[in-house]
């Protein structure tokens, strides 16, 4: 089939700017993230001073360099669509959010629409997959407290232990808030089979847009996290010492991530921006922490049921386009979330006039000392 002069121009446009926005992101990583490190090193007596003010700056630098990765994604056209509750309510609560896994675009879909909900994004915790811990930006993820778990059978075990004693160091030593995590422990064309065959033999649901979730990190974090009161736990005189320094986590957050017809956003997409303008669908439904089951048997029947939910969410998205109105509504309500172009630019140029600095400064020092 031939191919016409129209179709080669769109082609080549196409590449041309895959490969400056390529570029540009490279560019950006060389500039942004050593700027990161080295503006913190620079303020570690401030750390042995006031920690806590040393720790909201490392937030604000930490939400300026995901809103970097938000801007690669906003600029290509890739937008969120938010259904659901209205997380902003418990922006400065404690909160676990629990999400949908499909592609690598999920967590900077994330990254993107929870920068307008306050102080979130530079309080929050991730836990992701060990593998991003030798990314470009896993050096970013180390300092901020951010926790890397490895998938697998042989180490499930000593990964929780890890975790439990992660979250007692940093998260409320660093005013952490939200902690984000993917149970299903995965992305889902990779999940997908196994969970399937465990569901047929533990005469369990059969899905096809999520997959049965894992227990072990939820159950850690809510038995970490939350104040024994808010679990029906008796609480002791260290639990009432422990709930005076903090409320402890006190919502889950249920997000479903849909893609328009089932085809998600990796990485490479969001960077190179070759796909055309999409609109990624974001679901929240929020929980109060006290009605989370304590006791593995119940939490784990009260995760499944959450998973089940998005998987007749993402069933009622696949076939309108659109997500079911909550209960006591008639239609379901959606919000589109927006991003500031002069902010974005402002976040950008920060980093590159912080690269040239810090350019200048190590010349400087090369001089005298050579």
């Amino acid at each position: 089939m031939a191919v016409t002069l129209e179709q080669a121009q769109r082609v080549g446009c196409t590449c041309l700017k895959a490969l400056l926005r390529f570029a540009f992101m490279v560019a950006n990583n060389l500039v942004a993230i050593p700027s990161y490190v080295l503006y913190l090193i620079m303020l570690q007596p401030l750390r042995m001073l006031d920690s806590k003010s040393f720790w909201y700056i490392e937030g604000v630098l930490f939400k300026w360099l995901l809103a970097m990765v938000a801007s690669w994604g906003w600029w290509a056209g890739y937008s969120v669509v938010e259904w659901g509750d209205d997380v902003k309510a418990i922006s400065e609560d404690a909160a676990m959010v629990l999400v949908n896994h499909q592609a690598t675009g999920d967590v900077c879909t994330l990254m993107m629409c929870l920068q307008d909900k306050g102080t979130v994004v530079r309080q929050m915790m991730w836990l992701m997959d060990h593998i991003f811990k030798y990314t470009n930006f896993g050096i970013v993820s180390l300092i901020h407290g951010d926790f890397f778990i490895r998938q697998g059978k042989a180490h499930r075990d000593q990964q929780l232990v890890l975790l439990k004693e992660h979250l007692e160091k940093y998260y409320r030593s660093r005013n952490r808030k939200w902690i984000v995590l993917f149970p299903e422990g995965g992305f889902l064309r990779k999940r997908r089979e196994t969970s399937q065959a465990f569901a047929k033999k533990n005469n369990l649901p059969f899905l096809k847009h999520v997959t049965l979730p894992r227990l072990g990190a939820t159950q850690v974090i809510l038995k970490t996290l939350v104040a024994p009161q808010e679990n029906g736990t008796p609480a002791g005189r260290d639990a009432v010492i422990k709930e005076s320094k903090s409320k402890g986590l006190q919502w889950v957050i249920d997000t479903t991530i849909a893609y328009p017809k089932g085809d998600p956003i990796d990485i490479q997409t969001w960077i190179l921006g070759y796909r055309q303008p999409t609109v990624t669908h974001v679901h929240y439904r929020i929980f109060p922490v006290k009605d989370v089951p304590a006791e593995p048997e119940a939490l784990t029947h009260w995760l499944y049921q959450r998973f089940i939910e998005k998987e007749d969410l993402l069933t009622h998205f696949y076939k309108t386009g659109a997500f079911p109105p909550l209960q006591g509504q008639t239609k379901a309500i959606s919000r589109e979330m927006t991003l500031s172009n002069l902010w974005l630019v402002g976040i950008q140029s920060f980093a590159f006039l912080s690269g040239g600095m810090w350019y200048c400064i190590f010349q400087y020092f090369y001089h005298c000392l050579f």
